[in-house]
């Protein structure tokens, strides 16, 4: 299909999560109209690109889920805005919740209930393949889209970002290696993610992170995604000028993610020069 990669040049999961996204699609387009009148109703979106610009100090986007493909059942019995609420008390810039129900047990009601919980903005961690699938997002409640620039192709992600702004949200824009953050960059993104994780082998590298960011333009805000356990994680990557960071497994996975997440919140960020400047707990 035009609007996305061919499934053969994606990893096993993915594209089976792709399939399933498209397959998804023929109901969701019976629901056009519906949805296009809930996401005009939806309260106005938080500036979710804002709330990454911490001053000196590396932002943390805390997420919902409840599994994933990859390490199974995480947290099945979550309360979204339980967790919401705990997040924004342990200092959590942002949210992002799971709204894929075959893969990862989530729903568009556990991104309203996390959202009406707290005054986060919330990204929709999913797998945006149509604007329809920006329509739903912006309908659930959404303040910011995932665009998984492997999955989509040129031409498709740039307009997935028009959509994503015409609908005064913003977009993460997600990668892993060079070529995906050339196409990020040339696309437009303004909020690029970097996967640490290679979908291909499930193997976990921070370095992904900083061999990346030797070409994304300074005035992009850089999200680390994958594989951030511990505070001296945060540190490392915001010594290189990381703006941000994903975590999801490590928060979800601990008795107290609340705890767990102010132990990552407020980590010193260097300007992109390297000259740190002293954050929250610096």
């Amino acid at each position: 299909m035009p609007e996305t990669q061919g499934s053969g040049s994606l990893p096993g999961i993915l594209a089976a999560i792709v399939a399933t996204k498209r397959e998804e699609l023929v109901a969701l387009r019976g629901r056009a109209r519906a949805l296009e009148t809930d996401a005009a109703d939806a309260p106005p979106p938080r500036d979710f690109a804002a709330a990454l610009n911490r001053a000196g100090e590396v932002a943390l986007i805390a997420e919902c889920k409840r599994r994933s493909p990859g390490a199974g059942d995480i947290r099945p019995d979550l309360d979204p805005a339980a967790l919401a609420a705990c997040y924004q008390a342990a200092g959590a810039a942002a949210l992002s919740v799971l709204t894929d129900a075959r893969y990862f047990g989530g729903s568009s009601a556990d991104l309203g209930e996390a959202r009406a919980a707290t005054s986060l903005p919330v990204l929709r961690k999913d797998f945006t393949l149509d604007p329809l699938h920006v329509v739903e997002a912006r309908a659930a409640g959404a303040d910011a889209v995932l665009l998984i620039v492997r999955i989509l192709s040129d031409e498709r992600l740039r307009s997935l970002l028009a959509d994503a702004e015409a609908a005064g949200m913003a977009a993460l824009v997600e990668t892993h290696d060079l070529a995906e953050v050339h196409r990020a960059v040339d696309a437009g993104a303004r909020v690029l993610g970097v996967n640490n994780r290679d979908l291909a082998t499930f193997t976990t590298d921070l370095d992904t992170t900083r061999r990346m960011l030797e070409v994304i333009p300074d005035d992009v805000t850089v999200v680390s995604e994958s594989g951030i356990r511990e505070r001296g994680d945060v540190a490392r990557l915001g010594a290189e000028g990381v703006g941000a960071v994903l975590v999801g497994e490590a928060l979800l996975a601990s008795p107290d993610p609340g705890r767990r997440a102010a132990d990552l919140v407020g980590v010193p960020r260097a300007d992109r020069s390297g000259t740190a400047r002293p954050g929250r707990h610096g």
